[in-house]
């Protein structure tokens, strides 16, 4: 059987983010096995830009900013479907971040 490359594993965990929560880069690399790797889902995302059914709206950086927003065309389109999710969008930073942050790591096990 076929191991599945790096980006394909990224797409089924971002696949798995409920709708109105949020994961980072940071999470979804640790939870794939390349915790060092954030950058590379960064990539990932980006390249998933127009796959209907991987959310990348919701993976953002660290900190809860929409690092990856200049991607969706529209510089708003990333917080307008935040926000259709029930998600509070100020200055490009997610409000409450801790309490809308799904972890993959403890979610997936």
């Amino acid at each position: 059987m076929e191991e599945k490359n790096f980006f394909e594993r990224v797409y089924e965990v971002a696949r798995q983010i409920p709708k109105g929560k949020v994961t980072s880069y940071g999470a979804i690399a640790k939870s794939v096995g390349a915790a060092k790797s954030a950058r590379m889902v960064g990539y990932a995302m980006n390249s998933a830009k127009d796959m209907d059914d991987v959310p990348a709206h919701r993976v953002v950086n660290r900190n809860g900013l929409l690092t990856g927003k200049s991607h969706f065309g529209d510089h708003s389109a990333m917080q307008q479907m935040l926000a259709a999710e029930g998600i509070k969008v100020e200055g490009n930073k997610i409000q409450d971040f801790e309490k809308h942050f799904w972890d993959p790591v403890k979610e997936l096990k």
